[in-house]
């Protein structure tokens, strides 16, 4: 079977086994979860936002000159005090203030709703994978037994070193933040590599042994490291994180069932 060939028919498989009622039921769970985490947070966020409002104060002074009709100059001294919702209104009396303001709001908000989605998705389907993988199993690699490995202390100790990494990756490109489309892939590239790692183990640690998860990681690591590259950019697009984070584990579960089954057909050469 051809690479080409072999990607089309897992992913034509994966479809169809996400939209089957065993997939779709399970679905529904992170979807709804992400939904309610979101929501709350939202109104947390403007909550605190209101408050700090509330208690923000902004002085302008300015200095007015007119002059006299018997040629003096008399020059006035106004004082401005602006607080809570007025200091919005003063920001958004001039353009500038506006558009940064507006591009604020929605650019760093988007961005920040785009990245807890993701985190949520990641958390939930955490759950879900060992509902979802025996599902897959039993419809298609019924003489594949699933093994797993990883106890609570390993998961725990794995999932706190990945976060270490990913916040030292972060401050080590902080550099590269204030580069023009240089800082889009050091921003994006700390959070691919939390994705990545996470989403894999995951999938990988509840179908796989050990041995052969090292295995498949040694000779098909980049492979898999495209197809979850290629994920995490399906996440950047508004709210796609909460529908196909259970797709992402289906179509994932089929790569490592089927490098399983061909490892047990064709066992690779000891290197």
């Amino acid at each position: 079977m051809s690479t080409r060939y072999q990607e089309r028919s897992l992913l034509h498989v994966s479809i169809k086994d996400f939209f089957s009622k065993e997939i779709l039921k399970l679905a529904i769970f992170p979807f709804i979860l992400t939904i309610l985490v979101m929501y709350s947070l939202f109104f947390v966020a403007a909550d605190f936002g209101l408050d700090q409002l509330s208690q923000t104060q902004v002085q302008i002074h300015q200095s007015e000159t007119t002059l006299n009709p018997d040629g003096t100059s008399h020059t006035q001294e106004l004082n401005q005090m602006f607080s809570g919702s007025s200091v919005m209104t003063f920001l958004l009396k001039y353009s500038f203030t506006s558009w940064l303001i507006s591009f604020l709001v929605y650019t760093v908000g988007s961005f920040i709703m785009m990245y807890f989605s993701v985190a949520i998705g990641l958390f939930v389907i955490g759950f879900l994978t060992p509902w979802i993988l025996p599902i897959i199993r039993d419809r298609h690699y019924s003489d594949i037994a699933i093994e797993g490995f990883g106890t609570i202390p390993e998961v725990t100790w794995f999932f706190i070193k990945t976060l270490f990494i990913m916040l030292a990756i972060m401050i080590i490109l902080i550099p590269f933040y204030f580069i023009p489309i240089l800082n889009l892939v050091a921003i994006n590239l700390p959070f691919y590599y939390f994705f990545h790692r996470l989403l894999n183990f995951d999938v990988g640690s509840t179908i796989c042994k050990k041995e052969d998860y090292k295995k498949i990681m040694f000779y098909e690591g980049n492979s898999i490291r495209l197809k979850t590259f290629l994920m995490f950019l399906a996440t950047m697009i508004p709210f796609v994180a909460i529908f196909t984070m259970v797709f992402f584990v289906v179509y994932l579960g089929h790569v490592y069932f089927y490098e399983l089954k061909q490892m047990r057909l064709n066992p690779p050469a000891e290197a």
